[in-house]
């Protein structure tokens, strides 16, 4: 549905996080305060600023790039969930033609996966060695759009187990080399080995974060590095384990370890005050369009208060990656209208009345 293309229309609610009862009118693709006489009502409900989905790949499947239809088919399941706004933590595929479409999500991109060879999903990263590590983080600094992913750990096959993927000192060149770039780095870690040098070398993110300690949580905390713990994917270390067992007994015991103690580990970090965001990892083993739940999971699991998880994957997520955040007068119209209030339930946030983006009724 893309019917009020270019036109002005009109919602009325509650909106978040501010709470007020307000007539929103979108005119030329931004919300205003003024009333229009013509502007049609087309909504009701309490209004969110659009969901953000910060791990998200768009353009991948488990088997590596998809093509221009499979990425638009995965684009539209993300925003038809109320996905408006997402971090591309990493796709072999080019997808720069999806911004271009205005009733597409806006997507910021981190480059591809920078892995070491045999240590990372194959055709999913650029797999190189540790002495081209520098070269290559300023290459897919300059392909981003503001971000670097890089792979922390994997399955060592000759140690059996997971372990570093890079040199303390060529990780600490790198993550600089990065900042130099003007971009923010982020690494998928599982295990606890690779975090300790990560932060030394000053990086802005981690994903998943399985294997964090209390001393490296307080680091996190103090210096305000992100957390995008992925939670629905960690579910499925279990399953992981499970087909590492043969070939890697040692991996399959510490992938079933850091799942007993998953949500021990992710709530102390919400209670020392990491900044945490939601983050799907939708595109690899999963489907697109599950930010309602793992939303839900951040406040279920993890112990964010209802607030605290609507904001992670919504108003303070879309202020950290440098995307106005707020239903100010003159913001760009990129909200979800629901039924009722997410902050009474979060499962509400499955079922969007209306979704506008960019100024249109996209949903």
């Amino acid at each position: 549905m893309t019917a009020h293309t270019g036109e002005t229309f009109r919602v009325r609610g509650v909106t978040l996080p501010d709470g007020r009862h307000r007539d929103l009118y979108v005119v030329d693709g931004r919300i205003s305060e003024t009333p229009v006489s013509r502007a049609e009502l087309v909504a009701e409900g309490y209004i969110v600023p659009g969901l953000v989905d910060a791990h998200c790949h768009v353009g991948l499947d488990a088997n590596g790039a998809v093509p221009e239809d499979v990425q638009e088919r995965q684009a539209l399941q993300d925003r038809d969930a109320g996905t408006l706004l997402i971090r591309d933590a990493g796709s072999a595929a080019d997808t720069r033609w999806i911004d271009q479409r205005p009733d597409l999500p806006r997507i910021i991109r981190a480059g591809r996966h920078i892995a070491r060879p045999k240590r990372y999903i194959r055709n999913f990263g650029v797999e190189i060695e540790p002495s081209e590590l520098v070269e290559t983080v300023i290459e897919q600094a300059r392909r981003g759009d503001g971000w670097v992913k890089l792979v922390g750990d994997w399955i060592d096959r000759d140690m059996g187990d997971l372990r570093p993927c890079w040199p303390d000192d060529e990780l600490a060149a790198a993550v600089a080399a990065a900042h130099e770039e003007g971009a923010r780095v982020t690494a998928h870690v599982f295990g606890e080995d690779a975090l300790p040098a990560l932060l030394a070398a000053g990086i802005d993110c981690i994903e998943h974060g399985t294997g964090l300690s209390p001393d490296l949580v307080e680091t996190m905390a103090e210096r305000g590095v992100a957390l995008v713990p992925t939670r629905l994917q960690i579910d499925n270390f279990p399953e992981y384990a499970s087909r590492g067992e043969v070939k890697f007994p040692a991996y399959a015991a510490h992938m079933r370890a850091l799942y007993a103690r998953v949500d021990e580990t992710l709530r102390a970090a919400a209670e020392a005050g990491v900044p945490i965001y939601a983050g799907t990892d939708a595109g690899g083993v999963l489907p697109h369009g599950l930010i309602a739940k793992e939303i839900q999971l951040l406040h279920e699991r993890v112990g964010l208060s209802r607030y605290d998880a609507l904001a992670a994957g919504s108003w303070r997520a879309r202020e950290w990656l440098g995307v106005h955040a707020g239903l100010d007068d003159g913001a760009p119209a990129d909200f979800v209208v629901y039924p009722s209030n997410p902050l009474d339930d979060l499962g509400v946030l499955a079922h969007p009345a209306r979704i506008v983006l960019r100024g249109r009724i996209v949903a």
